[in-house]
């Protein structure tokens, strides 16, 4: 994928926000800050909503993007919004379970 080209797709809604991942696989540095940089914008405009992290489309990620996640949901919490993920294939789940974020996370 083109630098610059979005990594995620967002939907506003009343209440929630939805943030659609586009790609298959998120292995490298660079993908995973323009990922934090965008989520971090979402946050900011969604405030105390319901923000959804879709993951349909993703097959592999590395590690980092468990941090990312982490430090997403931590900064979501703080500004008294909601995080779920959902549509996690289920490789992807059984590292959630295998590292116990599924206590961490609503995952759907």
């Amino acid at each position: 994928m083109e630098q610059g080209q979005p990594r995620i797709e967002i939907e506003y809604g009343l209440d929630v926000t939805f943030a659609t991942f586009t790609e298959e696989k998120i292995l490298e540095e660079q993908q995973i800050k323009e990922l934090q940089d965008a989520l971090d914008a979402v946050i900011e405009k969604n405030e105390n909503k319901k923000l959804i992290l879709n993951f349909v489309n993703v097959k592999f990620m590395t590690s980092a993007v468990l941090g990312l996640l982490v430090r997403v949901h931590k900064k979501v919490i703080e500004l008294g919004g909601k995080l779920q993920l959902s549509n996690l294939d289920s490789n992807l789940r059984r590292v959630f379970e295998i590292t116990q974020l599924t206590k961490v996370f609503d995952i759907s």
